[in-house]
Formats: C-alpha cells, sequence, structure tokens
C-alpha cells in the first residue's frame, strides 16, 4: 500500500507517521512554533508533507486526519500512564504494554486495541504526549476523626430504658476455630491459584496478538517502503527519458555554432548511453565521426 494519491482515500500507516513527523516538526520549531497561529501552521504541514509524499491531500483532511490521531495517542498516553502507576513487583515493560492494551480497550470508545505504534514512537517524547507518572494515594487513617452528623456526646445520645440488653454470643473454641481458618485458608489458596491462571492466560493472548499486529504492521510497512523507492526510481527514470527526448528533437537551426555544438554533444551522449552494449564500447565508435 502507498500513498494515497487520490483525495478522501484511505489513509496508510506511512501517511499517519509521516503526519506526526510533519506536526512534530512544525509545531514544535524552536523559533515560531510558539507564536504561529493554527491555520499558519496546518498551512506550512501540509506543504510539508506534499512535499515529502507527493500527496494530493487537502488541509482539512489532515486537520481532520490529525485529530482522530491525537484523540488516539491521547487515550494511549493514559492507558500507559495507568499501567506504569499499577506496576507490581517483578513485572517488566512486556507486563506494562499488556496492561496498558487491556486500560485502552476497557475505555469502549474506538478500537479495541492500540494499532498506531510507529505513530506512539514519533510523538512519544514531546510534551503533548509525554507520561508523568503519579505516586499512589497515601491514607493515613480512613475513619474520620469527627462526625458532623451525630454526636457520641451522651448528653444527645440517651440510651433508651426500652431496649433488651444483648447478650454477647459464646466465644468459639480453639479447635472450632482452627478447623474454620483451615477451611477458609483453602478456599482463598484455591481462588487465588485460578485467578493467577486466568491472568496468565489472559496475557499469553494479549502478548500474542500484539505481536502478531507488530510483526504485520512491520512487513506492511516494508511493502510500503519499497514500493515509494520504485516509484521514485520509474520517476527518476521517466523524467530522464522525457529530456532525453526534448533534446534530440530540439530545433538547433536558429542557434549560434557554439550552441549547436553543445546539443550536438549532448545529443551524442544520450545515443551513446542507448546505444551501449555489455560486450563494450566498440559499438558506439562511430559516434565519434565528427561529420555527425
Amino acid at each position: 500500500m502507498a500513498f494515497s494519491q487520490e483525495t478522501g482515500g484511505a489513509w496508510s500507516v506511512m501517511e499517519d507517521v509521516l503526519l506526526c513527523e510533519c506536526w512534530i516538526q512544525i509545531s514544535h520549531d524552536p523559533i515560531s512554533g510558539n507564536e504561529m497561529k493554527f491555520s499558519q501552521m496546518w498551512k506550512k504541514i501540509l506543504h510539508e508533507f506534499v512535499e515529502r509524499s507527493g500527496s494530493t491531500r487537502t488541509e482539512s483532511a489532515l486537520s481532520s486526519r490529525w485529530k482522530l490521531l491525537n484523540k488516539e495517542l491521547g487515550k494511549w498516553r493514559d492507558a500507559l500512564t495507568k499501567a506504569m502507576n499499577n506496576h507490581a513487583s517483578g513485572e517488566n515493560l512486556s507486563d506494562e504494554i499488556v496492561q496498558a492494551q487491556m486500560f485502552y480497550g476497557a475505555t469502549g470508545l474506538g478500537e479495541k486495541s492500540f494499532t498506531h505504534t510507529q505513530c506512539w514512537e514519533v510523538v512519544k517524547h514531546c510534551k503533548r504526549f509525554s507520561i508523568i507518572p503519579t505516586a499512589p494515594t497515601v491514607v493515613l487513617n480512613e475513619t474520620p476523626l469527627h462526625d458532623s452528623q451525630a454526636s457520641d456526646s451522651p448528653m444527645e445520645s440517651p440510651m433508651s430504658e426500652d431496649l433488651p440488653i444483648q447478650k454477647e454470643p459464646r466465644p468459639m473454641g480453639r479447635k472450632a476455630a482452627k478447623a474454620k481458618r483451615g477451611v477458609n485458608s483453602t478456599s482463598n489458596t484455591s481462588k487465588f491459584l485460578e485467578e493467577i491462571a486466568r491472568q496468565s492466560a489472559l496475557r499469553i493472548e494479549i502478548d500474542k496478538k500484539v505481536q502478531e499486529d507488530d510483526r504485520a504492521m512491520a512487513i506492511e510497512f516494508a511493502k510500503e517502503r519499497e514500493y515509494v523507492r520504485k516509484e521514485r526510481e520509474y520517476r527518476r527514470k521517466e523524467n530522464e527519458e522525457r529530456k532525453d527526448r526534448e533534446t534530440m528533437a530540439m530545433d538547433t537551426s536558429h542557434m549560434s555554432p557554439e550552441t549547436k555544438q553543445y546539443w550536438k554533444l549532448e545529443r551524442k551522449a544520450i545515443m551513446r548511453r542507448k546505444l551501449f552494449r555489455d560486450d563494450g564500447p566498440s559499438n558506439t565508435d562511430w559516434l565519434n565521426n565528427e561529420n555527425l
């Protein structure tokens, strides 16, 4: 898949990456980035985008696409922030990515998994998308010191004489308490192991999906780069052929002798390139004849 040449066509991964690069280059310019107007900024982004891709997309198309990318990249930044704040001892970067994908999909908005990985690599160091981890809130005492709704004063809350006196339950024996603790401990351990197995299976499945998506995007990106390279080579050869045809068809009857000699040498050079073969330049020796 190459750059879309039609306005309104589907956006490729390479176009999204180029749009992010142009946005970073223009909006974060150290000289004019902070003082630039919004409309002026997008005109410069459009110029840079067209200059580098040869696309025919309009300014409004680039602006609309950036709004979508900006939203998705912002959601991914928030998901990564949550995953970093939820980082447990013994977990690595892969665990954080898996958790971030889960947080991203849990929003219920847009795609279920984040797929703009290459765009994120372009913008992740700019200020808008930088991740600032926050420490968990420390709660010293969840019980309030004072309650404004009720008072503990015996003058304001007298005991009712009509209420029966409740007897305290008989304390449980040591053997019964020990047996109960054993049953609860076994049940909790079983639930804990089941939860660990479930989380591990889910993590393996998500890791596999992420790896498959990354591999597919890498293959697609490589194909796009190869296509663009071949397209540029084709255009270069086509321009060269066009210039050669114009040179060979040029009318030199009205030119000065010096100018005629120049274009004569140019035509000979073109003919040498066209007639040259692998067996050597001997078959082009006749071009050295000055009478041509």
